[in-house]
């Protein structure tokens, strides 16, 4: 049975639209929401085994704003990208060509995932008048709370790649597997909002096209952070940070915000990693003081 979606009723207020681009040789799916005279347009970049639903509780509290979601290539609906590695540097290139197709001088936003890709992306290059990490990787992944699981998440990603194709496969894509996955980051206390996580986590964390485009990913995803990219990008940027992040700890949060030039830190308390799954209306706030400092937030 299918879990009920708590943030439904507000995301059904606002219009989407799903398309398609051709860039670097590969199919990008993905989706606008809000109308597309809005004032300010995001582009929202998911995290890792995820794929655009993930960011809709953020969307959908941000009417008024034009948000532009693509599915990472590998994962949900967009391919891979052919005869490429998946690392930073691919992932970098896409996403600058994917904004400069769909949508030049539009504000980025990346979580997790999508943060790294993100921040490497505008530190190369990619224009955009400011930046969000939601749930920012500031530190490499092996030193974080849990860099004992971490380390294992190492051994099972590569097992899945090494293992005959359909073990691999069904290993990397085991229900139970990833239901673990999903209990390790839940935080909140709340039982139909926990209902809501894990059902997101069974129906679209095991939508990736094949093994070896998920080991590069998340090889790239523990061997880079932010920190990287962060004194290259001249842009205003907003960090909004877990008080109880197992993969970044708030130290390094705030570490991270004073290597970049201008940069901001917003902490929202009691929860983890999972920002986007259990306080969209905190981080939609942030985003909203962040992009219209002026007062225009009215919610």
């Amino acid at each position: 049975m299918t879990a009920v979606n708590p943030y439904a009723a507000d995301l059904a207020q606002i219009p989407v639209h799903r398309h398609e681009v051709e860039l670097a040789g590969s199919t990008t799916a993905y989706w606008v929401y809000g109308e597309a005279d809005a004032e300010t347009t995001i582009v929202a970049v998911h995290g890792f085994r995820g794929e655009h639903h993930g960011l809709e509780p953020v969307v959908a509290q941000l009417p008024g704003f034009r948000v532009i979601s693509p599915d990472l290539p590998g994962f949900g609906e967009t391919a891979p990208l052919p005869g490429r590695r998946h690392d930073l540097d691919a992932y970098a290139q896409w996403l600058t060509e994917f904004v400069a197709a769909v949508a030049p001088g539009a504000v980025v936003l990346g979580h997790s995932f999508g943060s790294i890709v993100a921040s490497a992306a505008v530190a190369r290059g990619l224009a955009t008048p400011k930046l969000i990490l939601i749930n920012p990787i500031g530190a490499p992944a092996l030193e974080g709370p849990r860099g004992i699981l971490t380390r294992l998440a190492v051994f099972y990603y590569d097992a899945g790649a090494k293992l005959p194709t359909r073990i691999g496969e069904a290993l990397l894509r085991n229900p139970l597997i990833v239901r673990v996955m999903s209990l390790a980051m839940v935080k909140t206390k709340d039982a139909a909002i926990r209902r809501f996580v894990h059902d997101q986590h069974d129906t679209y964390f095991s939508r990736f096209a094949d093994r070896d485009t998920l080991r590069d990913a998340f090889v790239t995803s523990v061997s880079h952070d932010v920190r990287e990219a962060a004194s290259a990008i001249a842009q205003p940027t907003l960090l909004v940070a877990a008080e109880k992040d197992d993969i970044t700890p708030l130290s390094a949060q705030v570490t991270l915000r004073d290597r970049f030039p201008d940069a901001e830190l917003e902490v929202i308390p009691r929860v983890g990693h999972l920002i986007h799954y259990e306080t969209p209306r905190e981080a939609a706030s942030a985003i909203r003081r962040f992009l219209r400092p002026s007062g225009a937030d009215t919610r």
